[in-house]
């Protein structure tokens, strides 16, 4: 109680705003007085401060007596003084409001915590007229990210602390954000009290009681006052406003809070985390969080397969959703990073693998079954990055990857892989190439064979199909055909059968292009080479010979030409040779798998090129195989049960596909065929040795043959024109001891042979025929005259590979050591 002489004499300030206050507070905000209290406060902008003050101390006095009542009268009137003055005298009154708010939140009454946050909420979305430097929100940030892990026992005050700290942390971020002063709040103090406070009510956490019954589906009411909602459109709001200086401080609390309440495994909810910030943030600063992640990937190398698993799988979102957008120069580091992860994962399996007994215990083998997840991880990660590249990024990675597959004998450019040993570099081998394959599934985009297989990636890509391991051999096939085939006829050639009508199959092709034709004259012998020594593989199985047969038609719809038919009968022919012959020692099972495959082949090319003749030959051979010999058609061969014969020397001729006849039945429908006449025979490169695989070529010799029929069975040593020495019996023999000078040589006759015009190939090859038969002349004491045409042949066995009736101009002298 107040005198009136004393109440007359107090400032005017100070009366109007002790009119506002009832006698009882029930009774509310006296809004006659309120309204005068506002024009005054409009008039006399200069007074506000002194207004403010006065409310201050009246609201603190009220706080302490706990008069609650008069206090939410208080907080509505700085309100509606707030809304109603934007002035820049407002400056000095915000500083009182902000200092109430304060004690507000201080206070341990839910109630006026509820009350502070609301009054901040309104004045966060006051636009102010000019910016405060001094203000800072630091308490607020402190007090509201407190109030958002609230542990009240009431779970209904609990839950409406939590909203109103979550409401009070997204009325921070629009008021600084909008102020000049905005970089304060992406500080990491700030960042590290706020991100986790959101992901905290995101995560959903309830009391176990609450978990019992069946969850129920909130109406839109009930959605509003979700915490976890609420949470995750602030935490939406926060990363929406971050921009190319501040991202990282709002990521990285991210990654803290995941590892200190263990969420990456199990990892859904950091797999949902990751994609609201992806969905979230600006597109141009995606490589900001995939930088973040293989950052901490690397920081979390040492810990369980699992947690490991789980970063990458997140990684594996963020790179999905990017991949569609602006990825920026992260595309290698990612790859980098992830292909080292691999190496690792491979040396922690086979570690533990190494210091285990020989009775592993259930935690080792458990652990090594979590490395594979982390490994098939990886592999997706490369694959469904790589393949959501666009295409010109996709082709680089794929060069990338090529580049890093270790080869034995080769560690420069490829992964370190040495103290692996043999099971690690192939497990690495594997699984680069199962990346490769998720890679390039899909890839049509390249419109010539050029483009799909360019010379520095066709030749590592070979390499491995000469390794002595059957899967690695089916991946390589697989990648192949994943860039040959450009009209998805793969479907339609899944499985090695028999096919009684290719037409039913629908294949889609074009006409081939002068690129294409160029590709296939250059790189045919070296894809010709890799099917022939794959089908010579013992431990080859049928999903290996049903991908031989499938490059054989794949390469026959792309890229076949008369030319490259020819080329591909002569390769069949050879295949068959293989079987046949036997001089690798096959087991039964593989000499019927090769003849089956030709078989197929050959049924599938001879519709595919609609000569009658030859479709004829092919399935009389293919019905007497029926009757006489099941053992040589797929159907038969690859069934558990099939009887296979004990040898096949004995079987008739009817049995085989024949050259002649085939010659026979091409040439009556205008194919060249001259060439059909030449056998087929791989070239050698250094990849045999490379490869680990033992060089087809064991011995070298020649032998002579000037008229069709007068065969000289004697075997002939391959000499040099100057000298026969046993150095330089030595030196032909012997590959592996080739000088660097004498491979240069090599290579440069090879590169021109392949690239030369035909007839200065043929010429030279005339002129250096007649000095080698010459020459053989005088070392074996004959009368031989040179051919007097290029119709004259010759006979050539290198090693187990057979040349015969070769013409002179078709002779392939790069492959031995005569100049």
């Amino acid at each position: 109680g107040v005198c009136c002489c004393c109440a007359a004499l107090r400032p005017r300030y100070k009366r109007l705003v002790d009119n506002i206050f009832p006698e009882d507070p029930k009774d509310g905000l006296v809004k006659a007085d309120m309204e005068k209290l506002t024009f005054y406060a409009v008039s006399a902008p200069e007074k506000l401060d002194r207004i403010g003050a006065y409310l201050a101390e009246r609201l603190s006095r009220d706080v302490v007596r706990h008069r609650y009542g008069y206090v939410l009268i208080a907080m509505e009137a700085l309100d509606q003084l707030l809304m109603a003055c934007h002035s820049q005298s407002i400056k000095p009154f915000v500083e009182s409001f902000l200092h109430m708010v304060a004690k507000l939140l201080e206070s341990g009454e839910p109630k006026l915590q509820v009350l502070g946050t609301n009054s901040f909420v309104k004045f966060a979305n006051i636009e102010e007229d000019t910016p405060s430097y001094h203000r800072r929100y630091d308490f607020f940030v402190s007090r509201f990210s407190a109030m958002c892990h609230s542990c009240h026992s009431d779970p209904e005050i609990r839950t409406e602390i939590r909203i109103a700290g979550i409401r009070g942390i997204q009325g921070v971020v629009r008021k600084t954000v909008n102020d000049e002063l905005r970089a304060t709040i992406w500080e990491p103090q700030h960042m590290d009290k706020i991100v986790p406070s959101l992901l905290f009510n995101m995560q959903k956490i309830e009391d176990i009681d609450s978990r019992t019954g069946p969850p129920s589906s909130p109406t839109a009411g009930e959605k509003e006052e979700n915490p976890a909602v609420l949470a995750e459109n602030c935490f939406r709001e926060l990363l929406g406003r971050a921009t190319y200086g501040n991202m990282n401080n709002a990521v990285r609390p991210v990654f803290a809070h995941l590892d200190h309440h263990k969420l990456w495994d199990p990892n859904e909810f950091a797999v949902n985390c990751f994609k609201i910030i992806m969905y979230s943030i600006q597109a141009q600063y995606s490589h900001h969080v995939i930088q973040e992640t293989l950052g901490h990937l690397d920081a979390r190398k040492r810990d369980s397969p699992r947690v490991r698993a789980g970063i990458i799988q997140v990684l594996l979102e963020a790179v999905a959703i990017a991949a569609k957008g602006s990825i920026g120069p992260t595309v290698l580091e990612v790859f980098n990073t992830l292909l080292k992860h691999l190496r690792l994962s491979v040396d922690f399996e086979l570690g533990d693998r190494r210091s285990s007994t020989g009775s592993a215990s259930f935690s080792t083998s458990s652990k090594e079954s979590d490395e594979r997840i982390v490994q098939n991880a990886i592999i997706q990660t490369i694959g469904f990055f790589g393949s959501n590249l666009p295409d010109y990024q996709r082709s680089e990675i794929m060069m990338f990857i090529m580049g890093k597959v270790p080869v034995f004998g080769i560690s420069s450019h490829s992964l370190d892989t040495s103290h692996l040993g043999d099971l690690g570099t192939r497990r690495i081998q594997i699984m680069l190439l199962r990346s490769l394959l998720m890679v390039t599934s899909g890839y049509n985009a390249a419109k010539t064979m050029t483009a799909a297989l360019p010379s520095p990636f066709l030749d590592p890509l070979l390499s491995p199909s000469l390794m002595e391991d059957s899967e690695l051999r089916q991946l390589v096939l697989e990648v192949l055909h994943n860039l040959i085939d450009r009209h998805d006829n793969r479907a339609k050639l899944r499985g090695i059968r028999i096919i009684p009508d290719v037409s039913d199959l629908k294949i889609k092709r074009d006409k081939i292009s002068r690129q294409d034709v160029s590709f296939i004259k250059k790189h045919g012998q070296q894809l010709y080479r890799h099917i022939y020594l794959g089908c010579k593989e013992e431990d080859n199985v049928q999903k290996n010979f049903e991908l031989l047969y499938t490059s054989l038609a794949l390469i026959t719809i792309e890229l076949a030409n008369e030319e490259v038919v020819i080329d591909l009968i002569r390769l069949a022919i050879a295949l068959q040779d293989i079987a046949i012959i036997n001089e690798d020692n096959l087991p039964m099972f593989n000499r019927c798998g090769v003849m089956a495959l030709v078989a197929a082949y050959l049924n599938f090319l001879s519709q595919m090129i609609a000569v009658p003749a030859f479709c004829q030959h092919v399935s009389k051979v293919i019905e007497t195989r029926t009757v006489e010999a099941p053992y040589f058609l797929p159907e038969n061969i690859f069934k558990d049960k099939c009887v296979l014969p004990k040898s096949l020397e004995k079987h008739e001729k009817n049995l085989f596909f024949l050259t002649n006849k085939i010659a026979e039945s091409l040439g009556g429908s205008g194919y060249s065929v001259e060439r059909l006449s030449v056998p087929y025979v791989p070239q050698v490169t250094d990849e045999d040795r490379l490869s680990r695989r033992k060089s087809i070529v064991d011995t070298v010799s020649i032998q002579v043959d000037i008229l069709p029929g007068n065969n000289i069975e004697d075997k002939y040593f391959l000499v040099n024109t100057e000298e026969i020495t046993f150095e330089a019996l030595k030196k032909a023999i012997d590959n592996t001891g080739l000088e660097e000078q004498e491979k240069e040589k090599r290579r440069l006759v090879i590169e021109k042979f392949q690239k030369a015009p035909f007839e200065e190939i043929a010429a030279q090859c005339e002129t250096k025929a007649n000095l080698l038969h010459d020459r053989l002349a005088q070392i074996l004491e004959l009368t031989i005259r040179p051919p007097p045409s290029p119709s004259g042949t010759m006979t050539i066995t290198a090693g187990h590979a057979h040349y015969q009736s070769v013409p002179v101009y078709e002779m392939k002298f790069p492959d031995l050591c005569v100049y």
